[in-house]
């Protein structure tokens, strides 16, 4: 019953998607804009098509495993060579419209607890908006030293996603040792300057710390909308829209493949997927260090 309410959710916002980018692709072809549009989608070597895919299969984990949209997508365009400042901007351009979708669902579900999420919002504000004008300082000046940082940085999370595999049930004592308004400051920068990391940091502690995975994960999901679309405004007014064929891309990929995500919740393996996306994200972020330290 649960999962066809939000998967039902999931659909209508899915038609809705559709139904506008419909309208919006007729009234470019009536405007005699349709061939400029398909130049657009062409430039950097067809990377829309690419992140259309990076978006389709960084949902697919994030909805199964709750966790990995952002490690997926940062990993990815730092492979390839895209700056450290617009990789961010881009991901949380299009990860607000994904959240908030998100988030809806688990608010109609009743998923959330209002006093987590004002825990946790509130501290990953603050540190959303440092780590975007740290990595917007940083990303354009100390561009190959940030991308080596990150590289690093999502390795460990690689790690951190591997051992979830083997990870036994967590003593319920351990909740009261959880320092929410610590752990809404770091999760807030760390995701904002690294592209990533909410959801293995912040979910992840808190089940690890025997909060309720249902709120744990629905609060999470709130606390990390308000911080995405603190992020992506904090990148547009430093940055302006840089990359949106990037942005477009990771966006349309990802709100076609929600509504699906749900019903692959209960029949993907998700200890094997751990193991899976645990190593393709430890490979590819090696990868982007060694390029990084030896190019």
């Amino acid at each position: 019953m649960v999962i066809t309410r939000k998967i039902q959710i999931r659909l209508n916002v899915l038609f809705v998607t559709i139904a506008l980018v419909s309208v919006a692709v007729f009234s470019l072809y009536e405007l005699g804009y349709f061939d400029d549009l398909q130049q657009i989608l062409a430039k950097d070597h067809h990377i829309f098509y690419w992140m259309l895919l990076v978006g389709v299969f960084a949902e697919i984990v994030a909805g199964s495993m709750g966790m990995g949209y952002g490690v997926i997508c940062t990993t990815t365009l730092l492979l390839l060579n895209i700056p450290p400042h617009i990789v961010s901007a881009s991901i949380h351009s299009a990860e607000s419209f994904t959240t908030a979708a998100g988030s809806i669902s688990h608010i109609k579900l009743k998923n959330v607890s209002k006093s987590l999420v004002k825990k946790l919002a509130v501290p990953a504000v603050i540190g959303a908006v440092i780590g975007a004008v740290s990595l917007t300082y940083l990303g354009e000046y100390y561009a190959k030293i940030t991308k080596t940082l990150i590289a690093f940085y999502t390795l460990y999370l690689g790690f951190q996603i591997l051992s979830n595999a083997f990870k036994g049930k967590q003593n319920k004592a351990l909740k009261r040792k959880t320092n929410l308004t610590r752990l809404g400051v770091i999760g807030g920068f760390i995701d904002s300057f690294a592209g990533g990391g909410w959801g293995p940091l912040v979910t992840g502690t808190l089940i690890k710390n025997a909060f309720t995975p249902r709120f744990a994960v629905g609060s999470s999901t709130v606390a990390k909308c308000i911080l995405t679309i603190t992020a992506a405004v904090t990148f547009f007014f430093t940055l302006g829209i840089q990359h949106w064929n990037i942005i477009l891309g990771l966006l349309i990929g990802g709100i076609i493949t929600a509504p699906f995500s749900a019903m692959l919740t209960a029949k993907l393996p998700v200890k094997k997927m751990f193991v899976v996306i645990g190593t393709l994200v430890i490979v590819m972020s090696s990868i982007t260090i060694y390029k990084s330290v030896f190019s």
